[in-house]
């Protein structure tokens, strides 16, 4: 089977055309194919479909092999390949997901490769319908929750899947998978969370460190950077349509919440292409 290895700010996926080969099992492929030091390696695998809908379908698998719904990080690098092997026209890329049909803007290097990308993620929303979470009243923003014993102030809100994301003076010294687990799998989010533990910077900055449902902690989430963006203006820490920088662990994206869409823009990086023996 073919695959290219590709990332957005560290967040990697081991990526399959499948406009050229059939994909029968991708819940066990992607189990099988991320593991470290076993086999290829990665946060997941995701598909490259056609679509009826769009220049192409994205389909993405976790670790645990469960089928995500959104992935900014992972759309990056959809539109990337589309773009390279050129497989669209133009500069605008679209993609179809779970949540929508994406639209993406190519900005290429010198070479004629595409090296960021901007990606219209849809709007934001707070109600807990929408994320979905069990509690009370129509939003959850910046209120006290009981989470397995501990108070936390928490802000939930959907990109097209679930995000919570707590405020905190120092992200650096949160023991991630403690906390992670905490969230991801309570009771009150019926669909998981992805959680995204925030420190203010400045009005215009913020430090952020994510633990994924179904992967654990990543090194980015593009998804999580919109979602902490909307919340960090929810609570007042940022304005609204304005470029926020949100650092990662694995590098900078750019957000920009608006009352009508967020926008997301970052660097695709191709890192390897290659073959690997599957089991039918």
């Amino acid at each position: 089977m073919e695959f290219t290895k590709m990332h957005g700010c560290g967040n990697d996926y081991i990526y399959i055309d499948c406009f050229k080969q059939e994909i029968n099992n991708p819940e066990e492929l992607s189990i099988n194919l991320s593991r470290q030091h076993f086999s290829i390696g990665g946060d997941g695998v995701i598909l490259i479909c056609p679509s009826d809908k769009a220049d192409a379908k994205m389909r993405i698998f976790n670790l645990d092999g469960s089928e995500g719904k959104m992935c900014g990080n992972g759309i990056r690098c959809v539109g990337k390949y589309l773009y390279d092997n050129s497989m669209t026209k133009g500069d605008a890329v679209t993609v179809d997901t779970l949540s929508g049909v994406k639209t993406l803007k190519i900005y290429p290097d010198d070479k004629g490769k595409a090296q960021f990308i901007t990606v219209d993620m849809g709007k934001a929303s707070y109600l807990n319908k929408d994320i979905p979470v069990n509690l009370e009243g129509e939003t959850t923003i910046n209120k006290p929750v009981d989470i397995c014993g501990k108070t936390e102030n928490i802000t939930c809100v959907s990109m097209g899947n679930p995000h919570c994301v707590v405020f905190c003076d120092n992200t650096d010294i949160i023991d991630i998978e403690k906390e992670g687990k905490r969230f991801e799998k309570n009771p009150i989010f019926p669909e998981g969370v992805n959680t995204e533990f925030i420190t203010v910077e400045d009005e215009k900055t913020l430090r952020m460190r994510v633990w994924e449902r179904g992967s654990g902690e990543t090194l980015a989430c593009g998804t999580g950077a919109c979602a902490s963006v909307a919340a960090a203006v929810a609570c007042g820490y940022c304005p609204k349509n304005e470029d926020i920088t949100v650092k990662l662990r694995g590098g900078e994206l750019k957000i920009k919440y608006t009352e009508d869409t967020v926008y997301m823009t970052g660097p695709a990086v191709t890192a390897f292409k290659g073959e690997v023996e599957i089991d039918e």
